[in-house]
């Protein structure tokens, strides 16, 4: 049975739009199927001034990031950009799940990186 995790805080997704109604959340969502995740999308972030804000903090509280705001992309936020959105699909998972398949190795889109028979 599917299910869609809508609710994200909008410190675990930088890039993403905020709710209107409430901006401690973020329009994104997740597709899990079968206890896989299958699908990432999120409205993205298009006002500069949020954007830099955001790139600010996250250096603040993350010791593992670079430590260096990509000011190449805020500056062109600044530019103008339309509302947009992506999402991403796990192919591969997918795959497997409507296949019916216990390992993604066995549904793996790309066989040579696929492991010889009986190296596993």
């Amino acid at each position: 049975k599917p299910a869609f995790i809508t609710e994200f805080f909008t410190w675990t997704s930088p890039l993403a739009k905020t709710v209107r109604d409430n901006p401690a959340l973020v329009e994104r969502f997740e597709l899990f199927i079968a206890g896989l995740e299958v699908a990432n999308a999120y409205s993205e972030l298009n006002d500069p001034i949020e954007q830099e804000a955001r790139f600010t903090k996250q250096l603040e509280v993350e010791e593992e990031l670079p430590k260096k705001i990509d000011k190449d992309f805020v500056t062109s936020l600044e530019y103008g950009m339309p509302p947009a959105a992506g999402l991403g699909i796990g192919i591969d998972r997918l795959v497997m799940i409507l296949l019916n398949q216990p390992s993604i190795r066995d549904v793996i889109l790309f066989p040579l990186l696929k492991p010889l028979e009986g190296t596993d």
